[in-house]
C-alpha cells in the first residue's frame, strides 16, 4: 500500500488518485492511523484541484460505508427525502414531510443544526415542548413503519466519517469545496436507504452558493453521485437573497409553518413546498405534470391531512400537541419592538444575509457548535419584495430577550431594506429545476 505522502502529493499535483489510494486514505482516518493533519492536507489538495466524477464517487461511497446504512425495503411504500443547502428563514423541510406523508411516501429525514447564519431544522423542532431529536435507530423504523415521516439528527452509527471530515473542514478554510460538499450531504442522505431525493440548491447573499453557476456545479455532482447509487435525484434552484417567507427564528418558523400545514398561502414557503411535493410526485409517475402534483399536494394541505400528520409527528417524537394546536404555547421572547419605515415607495432589496446575522447576535443562531440556542427570539418580517410602503408602515418585528444582542442584531440589520420609486427587475423564487 502506497505511503499517505505519495496520496496527499499526487492530488496536490493534481493527479487522479485510484479507488485503492481514496478508500485506505479514509478508513485509515476513520481508524485513527491517520492523524489530523495528514487529513487537512489532502481537504486543501481536493479543495485547490478538485476530484473527477469517479474520484468523487468513490470518496462518497467509502464514507456512505463507513458506518450503518439504513434499509427499509421491509416497509411498503416509496422512500423520499428532501435537503436544502441552507438559507434564512428556510423551514421548508417542516410541512414538506408531513405533506409527503399525507400523500403516501415515506420520509425517513435526517436534519442538521444551524451554523453561522443559516438555521437548523433540529433546532426548529426542538422550540416544540418536548420534541426529541434524537431517536435511536430502532425507534427511527418504527416511526417510519407507523406513521409515514420521521425528523431526527444524525445518529452515531450514520456516516460516522463525515462528523469527523465536517469539523476538521470548518476550521481549514475548505467547507466551500463543491466536491466536499457534494460528498458530505449526499453520503448521509444515500444512508437513509432512500429511493429518492429532491435537493433544494440556495442561490443568493444568504445561501452558501453566491451564483446560479456555482450551485449548478454542486447539483450535478449530487445528482450524479445519487444515480449511480440507482437513486432517483431531482433539483430545485431557488432564490435566498431576501428571507424565506415572513419568520426567522426557531419558535416563529415553527408558527409559518403551522399555518401552511393548515392551508394558509404563506408567499414563497407554500410555493416551494407544493413545487417539491409536486416534483418527488412526478419523479415516482404518480402525476404527469408539475401543475397537476401541485394541485393534489395542495389538496392535502386544505383538507387538514397534513396538518394532521405532523400531529402525529410531533406526538410520536414526544412533543406536546397542545402547543401545535395553539402555537401561543410556544417559546416568546419578553420584549417586541416594530422597526417603521421613514419613507414611502417599495421594497427592492431585504437583504437574507443580515437578518441570519442579526438572529445569531440574539441567541436564535450559534457561533460554535456548543453555543446554545434561544428558541424564543426572532424577526417577523411585515413585508416582501414588491410590496408598496408607506412612511411609518411597520417592516418588522424584533422579539428578544436581552438588550445588548437586540443593540447587536440592530446594527446588523438597520440598513436592509431598501425601499425606492419601483420595483425594476423583479427576481423568481426558483431559477430552474433538473429533474
Amino acid at each position: 500500500m502506497r505511503s499517505f505522502y505519495d496520496i496527499i502529493a499526487d492530488k496536490r499535483d493534481g493527479k487522479k488518485l485510484s479507488r485503492e489510494d481514496i478508500e485506505f486514505f479514509l478508513k485509515s482516518y476513520l481508524d485513527g492511523s491517520l492523524k489530523d493533519y495528514q487529513m487537512a492536507a489532502m481537504l486543501m489538495a481536493v479543495y485547490i484541484r478538485s476530484f473527477d466524477d469517479e474520484e468523487l464517487s468513490v470518496w462518497t461511497n467509502t464514507m456512505l460505508h463507513s458506518g450503518s446504512v439504513m434499509d427499509f425495503s421491509d416497509i411498503p411504500g416509496i422512500k423520499v427525502d428532501k435537503h436544502s443547502t441552507g438559507g434564512v428563514g428556510d423551514k421548508i423541510s417542516i410541512p414538506l414531510a408531513p405533506l409527503l406523508g399525507a400523500l403516501g411516501f415515506k420520509v425517513p429525514m435526517i436534519s442538521g443544526r444551524g451554523l453561522g447564519h443559516t438555521g437548523g431544522t433540529l433546532d426548529k423542532l426542538e422550540s416544540i415542548p418536548g420534541f426529541n431529536v434524537n431517536l435511536d435507530i430502532d425507534k427511527f423504523r418504527k416511526a417510519i413503519a407507523n406513521i409515514a415521516i420521521a425528523l431526527i439528527g444524525q445518529t452515531p452509527e450514520i456516516v460516522p466519517l463525515d462528523r469527523s471530515l465536517y469539523a476538521l473542514r470548518d476550521v481549514t478554510g475548505t467547507i466551500e469545496s463543491i466536491p466536499l460538499i457534494a460528498s458530505s450531504i449526499m453520503s448521509k442522505k444515500m444512508a437513509e436507504g432512500i429511493d429518492g431525493l429532491i435537493l433544494d440548491v440556495k442561490v443568493g447573499r444568504g445561501a452558501f452558493m453566491k451564483t446560479i453557476d456555482d450551485a449548478k456545479s454542486l447539483a450535478v455532482n449530487m445528482q450524479g453521485i445519487g444515480r449511480k447509487l440507482g437513486k432517483k435525484v431531482a433539483v430545485i434552484f431557488s432564490n435566498m437573497n431576501e428571507p424565506l417567507g415572513y419568520a426567522v427564528g426557531n419558535s416563529v418558523e415553527i408558527i409559518e409553518s403551522v399555518e401552511v400545514l393548515q392551508g394558509k398561502d404563506v408567499p414563497q414557503v407554500t410555493e416551494l413546498v407544493l413545487t417539491m411535493a409536486a416534483i418527488l410526485l412526478k419523479l415516482f409517475g404518480k402525476v404527469y405534470t408539475l401543475d397537476e402534483g401541485k394541485e393534489v399536494a395542495k389538496k392535502k394541505l386544505q383538507d387538514g391531512s397534513a396538518f394532521d400528520k405532523f400531529l402525529e409527528l410531533v406526538e410520536f417524537q414526544g412533543g406536546d400537541i397542545s402547543a401545535i394546536k395553539d402555537t401561543s404555547k410556544l417559546p416568546r421572547a419578553n420584549h417586541t419592538v416594530d422597526i417603521k419605515s421613514d419613507t414611502s415607495g417599495v421594497v427592492t432589496d431585504i437583504n437574507a444575509l443580515d437578518f441570519g446575522k442579526a438572529l445569531v447576535f440574539m441567541g436564535g443562531g450559534r457561533f460554535r457548535k456548543e453555543d446554545n440556542i434561544d428558541h424564543s427570539v426572532g424577526i417577523v418580517l411585515n413585508k416582501k419584495v414588491g410590496d408598496k410602503v408607506n412612511k411609518d408602515d411597520t417592516l418588522y418585528t424584533v422579539f428578544y430577550n436581552d438588550e445588548k444582542k437586540f443593540a447587536d442584531a440592530m446594527d446588523c440589520i438597520k440598513d436592509s431594506f431598501k425601499i425606492e420609486k419601483e420595483l425594476l427587475n423583479p427576481e423568481p423564487l426558483i431559477y430552474d429545476i433538473m429533474e
